[in-house]
């Protein structure tokens, strides 16, 4: 039933996109991705494409524009290869935070990296935990939003006593997402009010919420340097609260988010696969890191079945 689907892998997924390969029962399909002495990045496919349903898993982490490159000369070569579809698996989308004007005179990258995607013969996108909802309106192909919840909600609900137990939005734009959490896990919820006065830097103001005595969870769709998770551990402590972990769909965890989360109070960051996390990262006791690949796995099936994917959404 599978014969005609093929899954690629740029330099970014290795390891998740051998994962679901596992899960699909198949095995990861041959290309060469490496670059020339000048830092050209070189593409070749090593097998017959022609006639198949193809699946190209990159997500648009650090470095990121290689990683855009890698992903739009993968779609370029199996298209030329006469692949019958193309499919950009994006576990973690890369530009999504510039996702509208904030400011005068800047673009929305969002965007512009959404028409590069399409541009190149991209026929449709499978994505993970968009950081703005709205950017599937950016593309004029169809996109499928995973999201992660029901992996980090069934490690939630072994790991953690739910009647003593309060999910915590680290900004008034996660509310939402909180919400969701908090109802599935029959918990209630607070809001850590924050001013930022620049990027990467925020002052956190004052917890919104009743935590004294209670095991907190701070949820974010994404944690880049850390600022605002420590900042937010170490007031809702000074709150009261018994115990501080935090999750979140992707890992960015660039500059000083390493050092941040040991120095903060926070017990444990769980965290997803969508960006794969170095060796140093990887080794630090207060990580735990979830893999997405049933999740892909089972959303390329049906995708390539025809079927619907209405059910894998929590």
């Amino acid at each position: 039933m599978l014969q005609r689907l093929k899954l690629f892998s740029g330099s970014a997924n290795r390891g998740l996109a051998e994962e679901v390969a596992g899960t699909l029962g198949i095995s990861l399909s041959d290309a060469t991705v490496s670059t020339f002495s000048d830092g050209e990045i070189m593409i070749r496919v090593n097998e017959n494409v022609r006639g198949c349903d193809v699946f190209v898993l990159q997500s648009t982490c650090v470095p990121v524009n290689d990683h855009i490159v890698e992903l739009l000369l993968m779609v370029d070569a199996l298209k030329r290869a006469s692949a019958a579809r193309i499919t950009a698996v994006i576990p973690y989308y890369g530009y999504s935070r510039q996702d509208r004007k904030v400011q005068p005179r800047v673009p929305i990258s969002a965007k512009m990296v959404a028409d590069l995607i399409t541009a190149v013969g991209t026929n449709r996108v499978l994505t993970v935990d968009l950081h703005a909802g709205q950017i599937q309106g950016f593309f004029n192909i169809p996109v499928d939003n995973m999201y992660a919840a029901s992996v980090l909600l069934e490690y939630m609900k072994k790991k953690f006593d739910h009647d003593n137990l309060v999910i915590v939005s680290p900004d008034a734009g996660g509310v939402e997402r909180a919400r969701a959490f908090a109802k599935r896990l029959n918990c209630t919820i607070a809001i850590v009010d924050k001013r930022r006065e620049k990027a990467n830097e925020c002052e956190i103001m004052n917890v919104i919420g009743d935590v004294k005595g209670k095991d907190t969870l701070l949820l974010d769709d994404m944690v880049d340097t850390a600022g605002t998770l420590a900042q937010a551990a170490s007031a809702l402590m000074a709150q009261g609260a018994r115990k501080v972990s935090a999750a979140c769909s992707h890992a960015v965890l660039s500059g000083p988010a390493l050092d941040r989360i040991n120095a903060s109070p926070i017990e444990e960051l769980i965290v997803t696969n969508t960006i794969p996390l170095n060796s140093k990262i990887e080794k630090c006791r207060k990580i735990t890191v979830l893999s997405i690949a049933e999740l892909l796995g089972e959303a390329i099936k049906r995708i390539h079945e025809e079927t619907t994917l209405s059910t894998l959404f929590v």
